[in-house]
């Protein structure tokens, strides 16, 4: 008998769909917010983790030429010596290497240790001249070779 006027239900419906509209932007700016704010994911730093231990600079770093000579005086020994790095992923740094010097008799006359300057990128070459230690009396060969080094995963 009383009925309300047509607009008022018309106006109700209109709130009801500006309502859940509201909502809907409300719900959507909260995921778009959490998702730009997460950080990194867990799994990528637990992938790179992964892969460092996968790193062997024995393998990948390829002693291409080692040759010695004695300095000016005779008396050190100076290693002219060049690296490739054949890893794809991995950039070396501190490289550490082992020197021989041998008596003609096959006794080691001298084992010295030291580290290399410089980084070395994947699928890079690098030379170095190292000045090792006093040149031993006696020696009949000698021999390079590295020993190891710090790895960083290639980003």
């Amino acid at each position: 008998m009383f009925e309300g006027p047509k607009e008022d239900k018309e106006l109700e419906l209109h709130k009801g769909w500006i309502a859940l509209f509201i909502v809907i932007a409300v719900v959507i700016a909260v995921v778009a917010f959490r998702a730009l704010n997460k950080g990194p994911a867990k799994g990528n730093v637990q992938a790179a983790v992964a892969d460092l231990s996968k790193a062997d600079p024995i393998k990948d770093l390829k002693i291409e030429r080692a040759n010695m000579q004695k300095d000016s005086m005779g008396t050190t020994a100076v290693w002219l010596v060049t690296l490739t790095n054949k890893s794809n992923t991995f950039t070396y740094t501190d490289i550490t290497y082992q020197t021989d010097y041998i008596a003609a008799d096959n006794h080691l006359l001298v084992e010295n240790h030291g580290t290399m300057s410089g980084t070395i990128g994947p699928n890079v070459e690098h030379s170095a001249e190292i000045r090792d230690t006093a040149y031993p009396d006696g020696t009949a060969w000698f021999k390079f070779k590295i020993t190891g080094a710090k790895a960083k995963v290639v980003e």
